[in-house]
Parts: structure tokens; C-alpha cells; sequence
């Protein structure tokens, strides 16, 4: 075999491998959660309030990173104390509502994986409460979500994760720097 042609061997191994690499390693980093329901049920018509609320994914949620908000018409907060994580869900407590209306459940979790997934849902009181909600603190409020029933990851543009390009690039250097080494050397 020639020189040029196993230099040409080499390349095509370190070029394969490369290519393996990115395209293996970028698969399960693109699978996010996905919202798959809720307690109540997005677009529900509720004579009582609910005692609490649950958000459901496709994935599961990290714990201590959730932030659920009940903000109901009259722009004030009804959610009980911090989100909890378990599972697949993420739920919260509500307070006695108060007037009739609409209710939005503002939500950002973070997936097992790491990413944040925010979104709106709503249920409409139809006949109002005897609560009185807080004003809203620093918690995200429903309207800086997206649209209702949406889910998104804030993942910057909502593409592919960077890291595999990185590890192909470092393999592929590193590959160009063992062959020019081993040429220089003949």
C-alpha cells in the first residue's frame, strides 16, 4: 500500500469517527419535555376553585427549579407556596379564589435534561370565590409566557445544542494533529 494511500485511510477513519460522533451524541439531547396535560384541564370552566394545580410533561422535572404562578382577573396572585417536582409533574397549591374570571397558570420547570420549558394555561371561575389573592412579587406572571397551551424550551435559538460541533471539532483537530505528527516523522 502507498504512503498517500494509507494517509488517505487515516483521514477517511478520523473523518467517519467524527462523524459518528456528532450525529450519535446529538440525539437524545434534542428530545425535550413536552406539556401533556393539567388539573385542571386547559380551557376548563370551573364552578369552584381548585385546591391546587397540576402541570404533567413528557419528561421528568428537576426539583427546586419550578416556578408556578395562579394569577387570576383581577391581576393578583392565588398559588400557595413553591412548586413541587415529582415525577413527570409539577404542582402547586392553591388558595381560596376570589372574583370570576379568568384564572392564568403561568409555569416554568426545568426537565430532567436541564431545560426550561415555560407556558400558559387557563380555566375560567364561573362563579366567583370568597378569597383574596397577594399582589405578584418577583415570580414570573402568566402574560411573560408564551401563548396559551404552548410549550417552549428556552434553549437560546431553539435549535440543535452546540456541544457535539464542539467534541467534532476537538476530534477532528486532534485527529489532523496525530497525522501531521506521524507524517513529520517520515
Amino acid at each position: 500500500m502507498t504512503r498517500v494511500a494509507r494517509i488517505a485511510g487515516r483521514v477517511t477513519a478520523v473523518l467517519v469517527a467524527a462523524g459518528l460522533a456528532l450525529f450519535l451524541g446529538a440525539g437524545p439531547a434534542l428530545a425535550h419535555a413536552q406539556l401533556e396535560g393539567s388539573d385542571p384541564p386547559d380551557g376548563a370552566s370551573l364552578a369552584t376553585g381548585p385546591t391546587s394545580v397540576t402541570i404533567r410533561f413528557s419528561d421528568t422535572m428537576q426539583a427546586g427549579f419550578n416556578t408556578v404562578t395562579v394569577i387570576g382577573p383581577d391581576r393578583l396572585a392565588y398559588q400557595d407556596g413553591d412548586a413541587v417536582a415529582a415525577d413527570d409533574s409539577v404542582t402547586v397549591k392553591v388558595k381560596p379564589l376570589g372574583p370570576a374570571g379568568k384564572y392564568d397558570i403561568g409555569y416554568r420547570v426545568v426537565s430532567d435534561d436541564g431545560h426550561p420549558v415555560s407556558g400558559v394555561l387557563s380555566f375560567t371561575l364561573t362563579q366567583a370565590g370568597t378569597g383574596t389573592g397577594v399582589p405578584v412579587s418577583g415570580a414570573p406572571q402568566a402574560a411573560d409566557a408564551p401563548a396559551t397551551g404552548e410549550a417552549s424550551a428556552d434553549s437560546g435559538s431553539g435549535g440543535a445544542p452546540v456541544w457535539p460541533w464542539i467534541v467534532g471539532a476537538v476530534v477532528l483537530v486532534g485527529g489532523g494533529v496525530a497525522l501531521a505528527l506521524r507524517l513529520g516523522k517520515n
